[in-house]
């Protein structure tokens, strides 16, 4: 599998799937559309014990196709399902104390940043990354403008890499790319119909090779 290293690359969002062995599933045959740099798994509504269980199936499918798992907002479930990272929606100081606690054994990532004030606060710690949007963010075919211009301007001067949540159509991944962020994350773009996500995969890798602006060395 080729590895895009100088163009936006894809982040997939686990889809909320109450059956853990379907869920797994789904996300398998996502990832063998082409490349996935990483998957978030969210909460959703299930108690931790259940969490933990999802968590456990889903790890070692997305590592199998040689993509990071990063678990959203629980970090025993994150050590207990030997997962890659910690996702957090959190403010700079939650984000800070994670970072100190688990960093560098596993990518620290997220934060709130839903203004550039909040954003360059979330960057003095220094995570992995900074995500720009919400996890069930996407509620629209496009990007929100909003997110898209907080990545163009965290991209065009910020060394630490952005992801900006995408919408629903998955040509909202060249949006994304445009503003120069280093990943875009998908759910519903890729999700909505479970049959289609590999090859809705290998559409957008094949949309980002063609047309992604590439990124200077």
């Amino acid at each position: 599998m080729t590895e895009p290293e100088n163009r936006c690359r894809l982040v997939l969002i686990v889809p909320d799937i109450a059956d853990a062995d379907e869920q797994a599933k789904i996300v398998a045959d996502a990832l063998k559309g082409g490349d996935v740099a990483s998957v978030i798994v969210p909460q959703y509504g299930l108690d931790d014990g259940t969490f933990q269980k999802h968590a456990e199936k889903l790890v070692p499918v997305i590592q199998d196709a040689g993509a990071a798992a990063l678990i959203a907002g629980d970090s025993r479930v994150a050590g207990r399902a030997k997962a890659d990272g910690l996702h957090l929606s959190a403010n700079a100081e939650a984000l800070s104390e994670a970072i100190d606690k688990h960093a560098p054994k596993l990518i620290v990532g997220g934060g709130n940043a839903s203004d550039r004030h909040t954003a360059l606060e979330v960057g003095e710690v220094r995570p992995d990354y900074i995500f720009f949007g919400k996890l069930d963010g996407d509620i629209k075919p496009e990007a929100h403008p909003k997110n898209l211009a907080l990545g163009e301007w965290w991209a065009s001067m910020i060394e630490i890499p952005c992801i900006v949540m995408g919408g629903t159509d998955p040509a909202s991944a060249l949006a994304v790319a445009e503003t120069g962020a280093e990943f875009v994350a998908l759910r519903l773009a890729v999700f909505a119909e479970a049959g289609r996500a590999p090859s809705i995969v290998a559409e957008i890798n094949a949309l980002l090779d063609e047309k992604a602006p590439r990124f200077e060395d």
